[in-house]
């Protein structure tokens, strides 16, 4: 016989999406109700591989939540993994410690959930003792190790350390309970249940697997991709087997497609559908989401640009005829054949171009500009003030952008019209 159990983090239930939902907002519901059902899918895994326990390395909840909705369909799905003798294993991460939902739900007994103080939780089935040591935090910072705070391994069972933790760092993620993973290694345990940092990562040795499940649902562009948990078998040597098991219903896509050569809007559409249809062939999530770059040399450019909208819901169509497919954003990155360099010089429009291109270079233009972005930033809500970047390096790129498509509009409309 083996022990087997689930492990899964930062399912981060109910988390807001508001940039998503000033763009669609029901792509913005769609993902939004998401996260709960990639856990339930969790839970449906754990019933069907009839596995003894699910651990959840933090990040269950998302930041300072009260909302009884929230609290009930956790409530509901421990409740069916009580009844099915599966024993629930749980730490806080920094989310968590923001909630009030986990500070007040009270779960049955054969959910764990450890506290400020590390425990430890011997488990006995398939002939296997399993010890599983976990520790949580009671705040949103933990800016040194926990890992002194964990116990040796337990003599004659198999190890299970659980954590929240950010290892040596990695981009987009506070540091929390920084470690290495050479000290998890050394450290006695057979097995790390790691949570904190979205992107799956195994890292296998000689004495210890670690694990970092990645996030089970992608929540924007930037958790792009397949969102998994992960099934682990214990054999009755105390080996591992660990397989990754997809748990996103919503996932996010980069689709570049190149219009280079397309003369009539019809060729686009073609293009974009071909695209469109092999991206949702590839997608075994249910719902496809995708962020949309055109790109190539190609005499629409000028209109395309200037009739974004017009060609955004003609994807939408392409999008909504193959079946829970759906356009995130649509980018456009074309440019005339042979650019502006090989236009003829007495176009006006091309002169306009050069001279509102080398105005928008000065730094008199561009202070002015940057001056604005910040004066409409600080009139935002809170939560909408990153929408022009979170430094000063990252508002410089957004100034460029909005300078080079400000024109690009400007161009497009002119050129567009004079053509038409």
């Amino acid at each position: 016989m083996a022990f087997r159990f689930v492990h899964t983090a930062d399912v981060h239930l109910d988390s807001p999406l508001r940039s998503l939902a000033l763009r669609n907002l029901e792509l913005a519901e769609l993902v939004g109700d998401a996260s709960r059902q990639a856990f339930i899918s969790i839970v449906d895994l754990c019933l069907e591989e009839r596995v003894d326990a699910l651990v959840i390395a933090g990040d269950l909840y998302d930041g300072d939540q009260n909302s009884m909705k929230t609290a009930r369909f956790v409530a509901t799905q421990m409740g069916r993994l009580h009844q099915a003798g599966i024993r629930v294993f749980k730490i806080r991460g920094n989310h968590d410690a923001l909630s009030r939902i986990s500070k007040q739900l009270v779960f049955p007994d054969s959910v764990t959930i450890f506290a400020g103080r590390a425990q430890s939780v011997l488990l006995t089935s398939g002939g296997l003792d399993v010890a599983f040591h976990g520790l949580s935090f009671a705040h949103p910072k933990a800016p040194e190790s926990l890992l002194p705070k964990y116990p040796i391994a337990r003599d004659g069972s198999i190890n299970v350390g659980i954590m929240h933790t950010s290892l040596a760092g990695s981009p987009g993620h506070d540091v929390y309970a920084p470690c290495s993973v050479a000290d998890l290694h050394n450290h006695g345990f057979d097995y790390w249940a790691l949570g904190h940092i979205h992107v799956r990562q195994v890292y296998p040795g000689a004495r210890a697997t670690v694990v970092m499940p990645g996030i089970p649902q992608g929540r924007d562009i930037n958790e792009a991709g397949e969102k998994s948990a992960t099934l682990v078998t214990i054999r009755d040597d105390g080996s591992f087997e660990i397989e990754e098991k997809l748990t996103s219903v919503a996932q996010f896509e980069r689709l570049n497609v190149d219009i280079a050569g397309t003369v009539e809007w019809p060729e686009v559409v073609a293009c974009l559908r071909g695209a469109l249809e092999q991206l949702r062939s590839n997608v075994r999530s249910r719902h496809a989401l995708a962020r949309v770059n055109l790109t190539g040399a190609t005499p629409l450019s000028w209109k395309l640009i200037r009739d974004k909208d017009l060609l955004l819901t003609e994807a939408q169509q392409v999008a909504g005829q193959l079946g829970d497919t759906w356009i995130e954003k649509l980018d456009l990155h074309v440019v005339s054949p042979g650019g502006d360099a090989a236009a003829d010089i007495a176009d006006p429009t091309y002169e306009l171009a050069a001279s509102m291109r080398g105005d928008a270079a000065s730094d008199a233009f561009r202070s002015e500009a940057r001056a604005f972005i910040q004066k409409t930033v600080a009139e935002l809500p809170a939560e909408g003030r990153d929408f022009a970047g979170k430094s000063e390096a990252e508002l410089e790129l957004f100034l460029d952008r909005a300078l080079a498509r400000g024109i690009d509009q400007v161009i497009a409309r002119l050129k567009a019209g004079a053509s038409s």
